[in-house]
C-alpha cells in the first residue's frame, strides 16, 4: 500500500531518457541482484504455487534492474496488466485509479546499500519482486483492479478500511494450499526475514475474516 503522498521521502524516482529507458547506476544493479539472488532461495516451497509461476513468466534478469516495459509486456500478455512508474510516495487517489485501470504503481528508485534489509518505502524491487507475479493469476489480477474501483469511489472513511484490508491480504497474506501453509504477500515474498518468520512457529496466524480485518488498525497505513 502506498503511503501518504505529503510525507517527505529521501529517495528520488527515477526518469527515463527519450527512448523510454531508465539508467540505474552500477551500485543500484547490484544492490538488484543481492536482493534477488537472497530472495529466491528462501521463496520456493514458501511462496503459493500462483507466485511461484508467475516468477517464473517474469523470468526476472539477475544482474540488473529490469526495465519496466519488460514487466509490462509479460504482465500484457497474461491478464492485460502492466506497471506505471510513479514517484517515490503517491496518494490514495493515485493508487485506486492506476489499479482501476489495470496498471500498477512501481517506483523507479531502489533502496541503498546502508538499507539492504529493510526501508520502510516501497521501492522497484518490493514492487516487482513482491507483488508482479501474483499479477500474472487472473483471478489476482480481476481481484485487484475492482479493489481499484472500489477505491475510487470510497469515502476517506472507507479507504482507511480498504488500505487495511490490502494490509491484511495483498501485503501479509497467507493461503492454506493442499501442501499447506504459503505465502502470496508482497511484503513478506520481498523480505527474507518476513518469509521465513511467516511460516515459522513464532507469528500468530488467524483464518481470514473481513471484518476482523476492516476493524483491525495496522500502524503502517
Amino acid at each position: 500500500m502506498k503511503k501518504d503522498a505529503k510525507k517527505p521521502s529521501k529517495y528520488v524516482a527515477r526518469q527515463p531518457d527519450e527512448q523510454g529507458f531508465i539508467q540505474y547506476s552500477d551500485i543500484e544493479h547490484q544492490t538488484w541482484q543481492r536482493l534477488i539472488e537472497r530472495q529466491l532461495k528462501v521463496v520456493p516451497g514458501r511462496a503459493c504455487d500462483e507466485y511461484l509461476h508467475g516468477l517464473e513468466l517474469l523470468d526476472l534478469p539477475h544482474d540488473r534492474i529490469p526495465q519496466l516495459e519488460e514487466v509490462s509486456s509479460v504482465l500484457r500478455r497474461e491478464t492485460g496488466w502492466e506497471v506505471a512508474r510513479v514517484p517515490a510516495l503517491i496518494g490514495f487517489e493515485t493508487f485506486f485509479g492506476l489499479l482501476a485501470d489495470r496498471k500498477f504503481p512501481v517506483a523507479t528508485f531502489i533502496r541503498t546499500p546502508e538499507e539492504f534489509d529493510y526501508l520502510q518505502e516501497p521501492d522497484i524491487f518490493h514492487e516487482i519482486f513482491g507483488h508482479c507475479a501474483m499479477l500474472t493469476n487472473p483471478a489476482f489480477a480481476n481481484f485487484t483492479q475492482k479493489y481499484g474501483q472500489l477505491g475510487l469511489n470510497a469515502t476517506p472513511k472507507e479507504r482507511a478500511y480498504l488500505a487495511r484490508l490490502y494490509w491484511f491480504t495483498v501485503e501479509f497474506g497467507l493461503i492454506n494450499t493442499a501442501d499447506g501453509l504459503r505465502i502470496y504477500g508482497g511484503g513478506i515474498l520481498s523480505s527474507p526475514k518476513e518469509t521465513l518468520y511467516a511460516l515459522g512457529h513464532e507469528p500468530e496466524r488467524y483464518d481470514f475474516d473481513a471484518l476482523d480485518a476492516l476493524r483491525t488498525p495496522t500502524a503502517s497505513i
